[in-house]
């Protein structure tokens, strides 16, 4: 059984998730922490519960979900790892952050590393995320799915009754359309799904009421 611990963070209101098990191991997924307290509950939770960070992963590169990484990469020394073809808004972060909040952000962004590969599965304790590659809110958006567990983490690939903006650079609105038709809407109705902001999910409540999903059967 795996532990999900939600902090909800930064202006944008994104969902940073710490996921462990009974081994004490843990990954953390998109640690959008903007503000010191953020930062601080992050850090707080992890050292509190004695948990041993193994992975930092990231669903995509905007910059709400990758203020934290610094922080993380401080103290425990891990570098963050997203899909390839997110470099490009890896590197734009201040840029992003000027352009979408209109302040300055100039905290260095720590190394990444290793890509992410479609299809790869990343172990910690006893359990396994596997690697989906989902193109469309961006270009590297990805999933992560634990299947053991049927918890899905999305991303901004998909909201409670509704998809992840695609008029961002990069994004495409028939890429995304094809990930929810030809990769999310396959998997178990009754997979969990941790969004990127607002509220869980499951995938049979998606593709049963969510209108975008409706496009895609039209």
């Amino acid at each position: 059984m795996i532990d999900i611990k939600t902090l909800q963070c930064n202006p944008i209101q994104e969902n940073c998730y710490v996921v462990s098990d009974s081994t004490r191991e843990a990954v953390v997924i998109d640690c959008g922490a903007f503000y010191a307290e953020e930062r601080q509950a992050v850090v707080n939770y992890l050292n509190g519960n004695h948990l041993q960070l193994r992975h930092v992963l990231c669903t995509h590169a905007h910059f709400d979900h990758i203020f934290g990484l610094d922080t993380l990469y401080g103290e425990f020394g891990i570098k963050p790892r997203l899909h390839p073809a997110e470099s490009y808004n890896y590197q734009e972060m201040s840029r992003q952050v000027a352009l979408f909040l209109g302040v300055s952000f100039d905290n260095p962004m720590p190394p990444l590393g290793e890509m992410l590969a479609d299809g790869e599965l990343i172990s910690f304790g006893e359990h396994t995320l596997r690697v989906i590659h989902t193109p469309g809110h961006s270009p590297g958006s990805v999933l992560f799915y634990c299947e053991s567990e049927k918890v899905l983490f999305a991303g901004d690939t998909l909201f409670r009754m509704s998809v992840g903006r695609t008029d961002l650079e990069g994004g495409s609105w028939q890429e995304l359309m094809n990930s929810l038709h030809q990769i999310v809407a396959k998997l178990p109705a009754d997979v969990k799904v941790y969004t990127g902001h607002g509220p869980c999910t499951t995938i049979g409540e998606e593709k049963a009421m969510n209108p975008y999903f409706r496009v895609i059967n039209q």
